[in-house]
């Protein structure tokens, strides 16, 4: 099985190794992952997530491939890079959740990018329970030495406290 290359997916580590890139409100928080609320998490080993404010919290890792032992040739070969992340809302207020990953070059330049539409929760006619987005980058060219993962939202509501979008089990994988 592929490595996760992100560091620090969960938020055991708080929020160590992550570049908070927007940190509105309350600011970003980690929360145990609560037994109880009717949605539990697919993967029992995880007990934390990380959790958004009232206004927009965006928190990044880049990623340097060769710092992480890939060659350039391995690299130049467009190995498949397969991307995750889970996200879910609150049953008591509705939320955003975005996410984008590009590729990079050694300048750091967008060679190809992911980033889907934002999904926005409304706990009136939405399921709340954890959602998992995937996707696997292939044929977009040599160059690749870096990945940027961003994710984040917030809540819709602007209440005071940590009611928007939980993210966790987060990955970056390559298939070398």
């Amino acid at each position: 099985m592929a490595r996760n290359l992100l560091k620090n997916p969960n938020g055991e580590e708080q929020l160590e190794f992550w570049e908070l890139t927007e940190n509105g409100g309350r600011q970003w928080k980690v929360e145990e992952m609560a037994v109880d609320s009717g949605y539990n998490f697919w993967n029992e080993e995880v007990t934390k997530y990380f959790v958004t404010s009232f206004e927009l919290c965006l928190k990044r890792q880049v990623i340097d491939l060769l710092a992480e032992g890939y060659s350039s040739e391995q690299l130049d070969a467009q190995p498949a890079i397969t991307v995750e992340d889970w996200y879910s809302g609150r049953p008591d207020c509705g939320c955003s959740y975005q996410v984008t990953v590009c590729l990079l070059d050694e300048n750091q330049e967008v060679i190809q990018q992911f980033r889907p539409e934002p999904v926005i929760f409304d706990p009136d006619c939405d399921d709340c329970s954890w959602k998992k987005v995937t996707h696997t980058f292939s044929e977009y060219g040599p160059g690749i030495r870096f990945i940027s993962f961003e994710h984040g939202g917030q809540d819709t509501k602007f209440w005071d406290g940590w009611y928007g979008v939980r993210v966790t089990g987060s990955s970056v994988t390559i298939e070398a």
